[in-house]
């Protein structure tokens, strides 16, 4: 993919796979579904409990990476790996609106951040720096193939 293609795939509404090194795992990292945001030219942002696992992690490791696919044919995926530029905690209100809305759309988020308005003051949001990106794009292998 190009830099402007990969750019505009991240940005899109996928679910992250967020990775993250674990040293108590033998080497492996912690893998786990999030809920992104990210703008072209931009920093991903990710919020998380403040005192998970994953934002332990994070915050020893000071960088994360985060995977996002297209799960039917043509695959596709974009992949960024990078350090943590910032921590908001707690987590920026209108952060967790934005994201909510992102993945639920205004109606169901606004049900959504009532039903979870607790956890606000108990998350924290990472902001990642994008340094490595990895993408693969298959839609010109199955153009090819089944045409």
């Amino acid at each position: 993919m190009t830099r402007a293609e990969r750019e505009e795939f991240l940005a899109g509404v996928h679910v992250g796979v967020l990775g993250v090194h674990d040293p108590r795992a033998g080497g492996a990292p912690l893998v786990v579904p999030v809920w992104y945001s990210y703008a072209p030219g931009g920093d991903v942002v990710v919020q998380t409990g403040r005192d998970s696992l994953k934002a332990r992690l994070i915050g020893a490791a000071g960088r994360f990476s985060l995977c996002a696919q297209q799960e039917e044919p043509p695959y596709r995926y974009v992949s960024v790996e990078g350090p943590v530029v910032d921590v908001a905690d707690p987590a920026d209100p209108d952060e967790r609106r934005a994201i909510a809305v992102r993945y639920l759309g205004a109606r169901e988020a606004g049900d959504y951040l009532a039903a979870t308005s607790g956890q606000l003051d108990d998350d924290v949001t990472f902001r990642m720096c994008p340094e490595r990106w990895r993408t693969a794009d298959f839609s010109s292998f199955a153009a090819s193939v089944f045409t």
